[in-house]
């Protein structure tokens, strides 16, 4: 055992090394061909074009990755003016292309992750460095509408795959100078471009401090999307609840950075991180700030509505019929007592049956082909719902109560918010089931508990209720008239906070 663990430990470090006989090039260039070739194998698409410079007479080769790369960029730009322009008086240190962003460089580790992102890199004979073109073109799609956060009265744009794509859009809604991007790379073998962005006189260095330090930890192969890194860098890995926000809306993500929040967009993902976040920014919508502000009100108090029933409606159907049933008016006791004359189980068991049953049709309906997916999920509960009523497993009462909290769940506009609603339910079922009205009220003084105790990237979570805040409290449950919110979030410690001033123009008030 001794061997193969000391074997696997040799084996990651000649790995970790990239075979790399030396660190810098030589100026032979078949022996960096030849390096080339052997950091790169078993590599078919890897591409060594051989030929000789018209403006220096000597040999040379461009290398890169056919399938990331822009081929008709690199033939118009790097080998066409090369293999047929001349320089001036033969000057053997002239290479004119015809292309913006060149680097030099001598390293192979420089060359190695410059080929691996796309880019074609260019060896000269006898030159001791090497020319990297900026070529890459991974395939990637159009942009498009979120499919997730739907909009109605905002922009029909959503966030794509390419990192670089993703940061245009942020600078396409907010045009300032003060907009600014720090980038990072995170993974050991799959290397992700992150990029921060924030506005320099807004946001807080501190917390852009403790974002860049709790990045520059993460030891990790692979960032594979935004929701990876969340969890790396969230407070509390244990809570069911989001602490970080994740969006493929960029008119919301330039919202959040207005407010003084930072966000991390992160390459081949479709979503960014927002933070630090409060609870409240979950049920916040960019629907919201172009509705008016009594209908904006209106359907976010629906939300948070939406919330407590999502939560605690089974609790509650659970409690009063196992304990408390002496609280229903009579009338209504009889009709549910009939409904649930042919069932044989308890209250809970009835209601699990049914919440674990929705929960797998909204998830097959989730994985399924969306034709095929919205079909399932409709037509699967009205057959599910009606052949357990006639069967005699569940009643009637707890098919209402099932599909009340399926609605308020999906009224919540954010996604991870939304499941973990679904999950917390479960545990305030079994208390209600164990202790009646006693075990819910212990069930909220946890979750209230831990609301309070949570915190984003160091920022109270439950602000601006836990610590009180009242400033802030024009935009939680109502959305004050947008020109009386003059100032931004305590909650995201912004250095500037003033916004925008109250003077508006008047209409005609004769």
């Amino acid at each position: 055992m001794k061997f193969f663990r000391k074997y696997d430990k040799n084996l990651g470090s000649s790995q970790r090394h990239n075979h790399h006989h030396s660190n810098l090039i030589s100026s032979d260039l078949m022996a960096n061909i030849e390096e080339i070739q052997s950091i790169f194998c078993e590599t078919p698409d890897l591409v060594v074009r051989n030929f000789v410079i018209k403006q220096s007479n000597r040999q040379a080769a461009l290398v890169y990755l056919s399938g990331i790369t822009d081929s008709q960029m690199i033939n118009n730009h790097v080998l066409k003016p090369l293999l047929f322009e001349s320089g001036k008086d033969n000057c053997e240190t002239d290479l004119r292309v015809s292309l913006g962003q060149i680097k030099e460089t001598n390293k192979w580790q420089q060359i190695e992750s410059a080929i691996l992102n796309g880019e074609c890199v260019l060896f000269v004979d006898k030159r001791t460095e090497a020319f990297i073109y900026y070529t890459s073109s991974f395939p990637k799609r159009s942009i498009e509408d979120s499919p997730i956060e739907s909009s109605i009265n905002g922009s029909h744009v959503g966030f794509t795959e390419t990192g670089g794509d993703n940061v245009a859009l942020i600078r396409k809604q907010i045009y300032n100078r003060e907009l600014k991007i720090k980038e990072m790379t995170v993974g050991e073998r799959g290397k992700s471009k992150l990029a921060i962005l924030y506005l320099a006189d807004v946001a807080n260095h501190e917390v852009l401090k403790e974002i860049e330090e709790r990045i520059q930890k993460v030891d990790v192969d692979s960032i594979i999307n935004a929701g990876v890194l969340a969890e790396y860098i969230e407070d509390n890995p244990y809570s069911p609840f989001p602490q970080l926000l994740l969006t493929e809306r960029p008119d919301f993500a330039a919202s959040e950075i207005l407010q003084g929040r930072i966000a991390i967009v992160v390459d081949r993902s479709p979503n960014v991180i927002i933070g630090p976040a409060t609870f409240d920014s979950f049920f916040k919508t960019i629907d919201d700030y172009s509705s008016r502000w009594m209908v904006a009100s209106f359907i976010r108090l629906m939300r948070y509505f939406g919330f407590l029933i999502a939560i605690f409606l089974p609790s509650i159907y659970i409690a009063i019929i196992f304990f408390h049933f002496e609280v229903i008016p009579l009338k209504l006791l009889l009709s549910i007592g009939e409904s649930r004359e042919r069932v044989p189980f308890p209250p809970y068991i009835e209601a699990f049956i049914m919440e674990i049953t929705l929960e797998m049709l909204r998830e097959a309906g989730v994985r399924l082909p969306a034709k095929i997916g919205q079909t399932v999920g409709i037509v699967g509960g009205i057959v599910i719902g009606q052949a357990a009523v006639e069967a005699g497993i569940v009643s009637n009462v707890m098919v209402i109560v099932v599909a009340l909290t399926a609605i308020a769940s999906f009224i919540i506009p954010n996604y991870e918010m939304g499941s973990a609603i679904r999950m917390v339910r479960f545990p305030m079922m079994i208390l209600a089931s164990l202790f009646g009205f006693v075990g819910l009220a212990i069930g909220l003084m946890i979750l209230l508990a831990h609301f309070i105790a949570l915190e984003s990237l160091g920022m109270p979570y439950g602000s601006p209720i836990a610590p009180l805040r009242f400033p802030d409290w024009n935009d939680i449950f109502i959305r004050l008239p947008q020109w009386s919110i003059k100032k931004r979030p305590l909650s995201t410690n912004a250095v500037q906070l003033k916004k925008a001033n109250s003077n508006r123009p008047k209409g005609d008030e004769q």
